[in-house]
């Protein structure tokens, strides 16, 4: 694990390693949450990006009699 400052601007630098792991380019926007006392960046992708990324899914289930 690796630790970070926040600067009097209230600002961190993703450590290196983290940032060629995910591919992180500079402008690339995040979404930031609280979530249970830790805060979370979630990368916002293009819409181009998320192609293809539920093929192979499992789409068979049944139906109740009342909903086909």
């Amino acid at each position: 694990m690796q630790t970070v400052t926040l600067s009097p601007k209230y600002q961190v630098v993703i450590p290196k390693s983290v940032r060629n792991v995910l591919n992180l380019r500079p402008g690339q926007k995040m979404q930031v949450i609280e979530y249970n006392g830790r805060i979370e960046f979630i990368l916002e992708r293009d819409i181009a990006e998320l192609r293809g990324f539920l093929k192979g899914i499992n789409t068979e289930f049944e139906r109740e009699e009342d909903r086909i």
